[in-house]
């Protein structure tokens, strides 16, 4: 009995023991290429971009890494996604989620070539990070009664979230300034209100957290620079209109005179739109598109700051915080709803001029001027605020609290530990398994410290048969810490986001034993 081919020509499949084999090498290898990352002393990566202008990113966030990695192997697209998840999700974590599914699938590798099933290596996976997450549950701390306590553990966990990043000189600083961002959003998880504007020049130390919005816009000439009281009318719309501008088409006169008739209609056309937009009683007009000369004088006699060309973030952030809408058509003014603050007024940063809205309508809105060395130290700063911020967000509506420092996967390690002891059958293997993965951060924490983690493991695993035990891997001093003393904490959210999301992708990436992968579509010559 012959089996023609069911694949087209150009298709390839791998069957059982090597489609496993890639999935688990590309595994691995996307987790090794992040793991150095991990971890106060983890170290940058640069990436270059091969498009034009040959982008340049310094970054250590995993997630950053990752994104822009264009990967072949199919295992290793399931790491960047579940990165990309964490990312979105709480924001911190990226690295040691992915860390900790390449070891599942390192120790997996190795149960496999005993002849252990995928689908027993599953099962006592699960059992594992169950058992696992119970170990934490028991051990968390929740400080929400308690706002002195409560703010306190917000900044060590800013701290120790900042310390792996390239804010982790000034972590104090930026700690605070993050923590009273978030205290501003009152519970909320929207991010929006909380504006980072980055501006080239002077040090890291010289950012700042300000109360109210700023635009990164200029003035226009002839218009009152400071306004008490404002109401604003956010608008996107075309201001640009005064001249003859419909390109291609042509218009036959029989004299110049007619031309002008037709210019001042244009111009009549114009006046009555800004007359609409004033009489909406406003005296600051933003608009997403350009405003030319002939509206901007219009505005500015009538005492009208009127600022065009908002970028529409910027926008849709202002109309958020004053608590406008963005119009674009303005023939009932009583249907448009328009933004107030209390002041607008001009500031300068550096050697840029911005616009400043203060006393906005929605209290939790606040600005991030972020300053540094170059774009690359800004961009770095941006994403390590933004980790921080998520992270906070997060902890201010899920305020449990554990320590940090390799300390929950010493706890994690230990029950699991327990749990293979008691559990019959292969199973045990696994579970193992488990807990000889979750003692590799730690180990990879230490060694990205230059540290000698053999010994520091094992010294810390024995501290942990101690009851009621607070030691983790102290990365400064370079040996075993109490890391309640030191104030190093996590978030509970973040590290059973970790738990779960590495314990799904590796399990999802064992249980494949082919790979097809189909062939290239051609493209018929149209000739």
């Amino acid at each position: 009995m012959v089996v023609e081919k069911i694949f087209k020509d150009e298709a390839t499949e791998e069957k059982g023991e090597r489609a496993r084999l890639a999935s688990l090498i590309g595994g691995m290898a996307i987790a090794d290429l992040v793991k150095t990352t991990l971890g106060p002393k983890g170290m940058d990566k640069i990436l270059q971009s091969t498009g034009r202008g040959r982008e340049v990113t310094v970054t250590n966030d995993g997630a950053t890494i990752l994104k822009s990695l264009h990967i072949d192997n199919p295992a290793a697209k399931i790491l960047v996604d579940i990165s990309k998840v964490q990312d979105d999700e709480v924001g911190d974590g990226t690295t040691s989620v992915v860390v900790l599914a390449g070891e599942l699938l390192r120790e997996a590798e190795k149960l496999l070539a005993s002849k252990i099933h995928p689908m027993t290596i599953i099962a006592g996976f699960r059992m594992a990070a169950e058992c696992a997450r119970n170990a934490l549950l028991q051990k968390v701390v929740d400080n929400k009664d308690n706002e002195e306590k409560f703010k306190s553990d917000l900044m060590k966990i800013a701290m120790t979230t900042l310390s792996s990043k390239i804010l982790s000189q000034d972590k104090e600083y930026f700690a605070k300034l993050a923590v009273d961002a978030v205290m501003r959003l009152k519970g909320s998880t929207n991010l929006e209100s909380i504006q980072i504007i980055k501006k080239p020049g002077g040090s890291l130390k010289d950012s700042f957290l300000d109360e109210g919005f700023i635009l990164d816009k200029k003035i226009g000439v002839g218009q009152p620079k400071r306004i008490e009281n404002a109401k604003i009318l956010v608008a996107n719309t075309a201001m640009d209109t005064d001249k003859v501008k419909i390109y291609g088409a042509r218009v036959r006169v029989d004299s110049m005179s007619r031309v002008a008739e037709i210019e001042a209609a244009e111009k009549e056309k114009m006046k009555e739109k800004v007359d609409k937009i004033i009489a909406h009683g406003i005296n600051c007009f933003v608009n997403r598109q350009l405003i030319y000369n002939f509206p901007e004088e219009l505005f500015a006699n009538a005492g009208i700051l009127a600022i065009e060309h908002a970028d529409f973030d910027g926008i849709e952030r202002l109309a958020l915080v004053t608590g406008g809408e963005i119009a674009s058509t303005f023939d009932n003014p009583e249907s448009v709803k328009l933004g107030h603050c209390k002041l607008i007024e001009e500031i300068m940063i550096g050697e840029d001029k911005l616009i400043h809205f203060s006393g906005v309508e929605m209290g939790q809105a606040c600005t991030i001027v972020l300053r540094g060395a170059s774009r690359h130290v800004l961009d770095e700063a941006e994403r390590s605020l933004h980790d921080a911020l998520c992270v906070l967000s997060q902890t201010v509506n899920d305020s449990r609290v554990l320590l940090g420092g390799g300390w929950p996967e010493m706890v994690m390690a230990k029950d699991v530990d327990e749990l293979a002891r008691i559990t019959p059958g292969k199973k045990s293997h696994a579970i193992e398994a488990f807990s000889r993965a979750l003692i590799a951060i730690p180990t990879i924490i230490a060694d990205n410290a230059g540290l000698d983690s053999a010994e520091l493991v094992a010294q810390l695993r024995a501290e942990h048969h101690k009851e009621g035990c607070t030691a983790g891997i102290d990365v400064i001093s370079g040996s075993v810490g109490d890391m309640a003393e030191r104030g190093i904490s996590e978030a509970f959210k973040v590290k059973q986001a970790v738990l779960l999301s590495a314990t799904e992708a590796a399990e999802m990436i064992l249980r494949v034993d082919e790979i097809i992968t189909c062939a290239p579509r051609k493209r018929e010559d149209r000739m």
